[in-house]
Order: C-alpha cells, then sequence, then structure tokens
C-alpha cells in the first residue's frame, strides 16, 4: 500500500487553542486537621444525594479543597476509588470554582449507606462516575454562591436534603 504525499491527511485532529494543563498542587488542598476544622466550624453547608460540601472563605486568593470519606463508605480500596473521583473532578473543575473559598468534600450520608449496603453496594459504586461527581460538585458550588449573600450567619444548612428546605 503506497501513500501519495499530496493527499489530505484524514482523522488529525487540529487544536485552535493549546490546552490548558489543570493540576492540584499541594498548596491548592487542605492538608492540615486545623485546616480542615476552620472550614467545618463555620457551618456553611450544601448537599445533594451525591455530595455534601462545606464552604469557608480564605485568605490565599485561590480555591482549596479537602476531602473527606468516611469508613462508612466501605474498606480502604473503595475509599481511595472515592477520594481519587472526587479530587478529579475538583482538579477539572477548578477553573468553574471560585477563587478566594475553602471547600470540605465529603459522599452524603445517603449514598455512603448505599455504598456499605452488600446488594446495592457494587451498583452504587458503578453509578459514581466522573461525569456524575464533577455535575454534583458543580451544582453545589453554584448554590452556595447563590445563596452566600442570602445569609452569613454561623450555623447555615443550605442541605437539600435538610428538614424545612
Amino acid at each position: 500500500m503506497s501513500m501519495n504525499v499530496d493527499e489530505p491527511r484524514t482523522g488529525v485532529l487540529e487544536i485552535a487553542e493549546p490546552l490548558k494543563r489543570l493540576k492540584l498542587p499541594k498548596k491548592r488542598r487542605l492538608t492540615s486537621n486545623r485546616q480542615f476544622k476552620a472550614v467545618l466550624d463555620r457551618r456553611r453547608r450544601v448537599g445533594d444525594a451525591l455530595l455534601t460540601l462545606w464552604v469557608a472563605e480564605n485568605r490565599c486568593g485561590h480555591a482549596r479543597l479537602g476531602i473527606s470519606v468516611g469508613k462508612s463508605c466501605g474498606n480502604a480500596v473503595v475509599r481511595n476509588r472515592l477520594k481519587r473521583l472526587l479530587r478529579e473532578a475538583f482538579r477539572l473543575s477548578q477553573d468553574q470554582v471560585p477563587d478566594g473559598f475553602d471547600y470540605v468534600l465529603m459522599i452524603s450520608a445517603n449514598t455512603a449507606k448505599k455504598l456499605r449496603h452488600p446488594q446495592q453496594g457494587p451498583d452504587a459504586r458503578r453509578a459514581m462516575t466522573l461525569q456524575r461527581v464533577q455535575a454534583s460538585l458543580l451544582s453545589l458550588v453554584r448554590r452556595s454562591c447563590e445563596t452566600r449573600g442570602a445569609g452569613e450567619g454561623a450555623g447555615e444548612n443550605l442541605s437539600a436534603d435538610s428538614p424545612g428546605r
């Protein structure tokens, strides 16, 4: 089979602008127990059926992420997979997340219960796709931004599955 050099090449992808490299360096993560407690003490929380997001302002000028996946979600293999999934969703979405805030991302109690259920667990783990986690994260970030100006009081609970909402 001979190729004619003058023929146009098919299947070549041309990129109009260079792709932005999205990293999640250590300075963009919450690493210490004190940092996690500072966010949780602010008590600003939004949640849905999949995730719970705690939010607090920071003075860093950029968004920082902390992830907490409890033992109630499964064994170490399952928990580490969930943490990688949550971290990747944030990494890919960081240009859509407002700067100047610390975010602690957790698996919701309802999802944790499904993950450890003997019959529902495997299906629940398969249903936790990157796209679904990313959509949930961005939805929660938007909700936290919308309600941020409405009420800045301590003890504010913005969860969709909380009583009274």
